[in-house]
């Protein structure tokens, strides 16, 4: 299993290689990017665990070195905003970012699972899905969007209700989109049931809406969820890893193109949104089916629901339209 993190050197892709680095699946692990890259890679490379280690910046073919013959490709490129940016300039920058990579994958690993990290995802991913059509090598089996640092979120934030020991053991289903309102917690269908007090559940969807706030206020300027997002990009990737050996049974919630999944027209009828997040089975070929819990969504959580479908609409709209009209430089 060749795993490659596209991205390798900043906030997010450094504790995320260094989470692949230990993991036992990993035969090889592949780091690129435009800068650091050596560094991060020799220091990685002392760690006394299976996959063998090679880092690439862009020079000499490097994107090529990394690609080729990869398995899962995890992108967590992108730069944070910076004093005086607008989120428009910043999608531009993180969204052309996401495109050369992407049409890296299609020139180099276009069988490999992709797994999309980069802001905003509600658009980079709809980008990403352009870019392989347009190579001709769109499988969106394999076009994964991690919405995962919501699950992990929703999991950690009820923990002070329900008192579980262990979070990650209370399954709370997250649709939708993977930003703000469009972020949907269903704790209506956790398992093992999850009783809210009425009192407190604005707060506890507000909180895993705009988590990622708290920590950007925390650190103060210097930064966003960093270490959080490399676990959850972790996570998600070795479920991906674990379903491509065979394991079966394997359910997480991630953003997809619905129509070219099995279970996802009738989500994308119900939605009126050909991306969104819903749990999705894996298996060796990538999703094998999207489980519609939209429908069993109850009153409280359609209301939040109408608000997701507006806000997404625009986005994957934003993310088409930047492949199909490219800004001018």
């Amino acid at each position: 299993m060749k795993a490659v993190v596209a991205g390798a050197s900043g906030g997010i892709g450094q504790p995320l290689s260094l989470l692949l680095k230990a993991c036992p699946l990993v035969d090889k692990l592949a780091l690129y990017d435009v800068v650091n890259t050596p560094g991060v890679t020799a220091d990685l490379s002392h760690i006394s665990s299976i996959a063998q280690i090679e880092g690439y910046l862009p020079a000499d073919d490097g994107m090529k070195k990394a690609l080729t013959g990869a398995d899962i490709v995890v992108i967590p490129a992108g730069i944070p905003r910076k004093p005086g940016m607008t989120r428009d300039d910043l999608f531009k920058i993180n969204a052309g970012i996401v495109q050369g990579l992407v049409q890296g994958c299609a020139e180099h690993c276009p069988d490999a699972y992709i797994l999309v990290i980069s802001n905003p995802v509600n658009s980079t991913v709809p980008i990403a899905a352009e870019v392989l059509k347009k190579a001709g090598k769109f499988n969106a089996k394999k076009l994964f969007g991690v919405t995962t640092l919501d699950v992990v979120r929703s999991e950690t934030f009820v923990q002070s209700i329900t008192g579980e020991r262990d979070p990650s053991k209370t399954v709370i289903p997250v649709i939708g989109g993977h930003s703000g309102e469009t972020i949907v917690p269903l704790f209506s269908q956790a398992k093992p049931a999850v009783k809210i007090p009425e009192d407190k559940l604005d707060a506890l969807v507000n909180r895993v809406q705009f988590g990622g706030d708290e920590v950007v206020k925390a650190k103060d300027g210097a930064g966003s969820a960093t270490l959080s997002m490399a676990y959850a990009g972790y996570r998600f990737a070795e479920k991906v890893m674990k379903a491509a050996k065979g394991e079966s049974g394997i359910i997480e919630p991630t953003f997809m193109y619905l129509p070219g999944v099995p279970g996802g027209d009738e989500i994308a009828k119900a939605t009126g949104c050909e991306y969104f997040s819903v749990p999705v089975e894996l298996g060796k070929e990538g999703a094998l089916k999207a489980t519609n819990i939209v429908k069993d969504a109850n009153d409280y959580e359609k209301k939040l629901l109408e608000k997701c479908y507006e806000g997404l609409k625009g986005n994957i709209s934003k993310g088409i339209d930047f492949v199909a009209n490219p800004p001018q430089k």
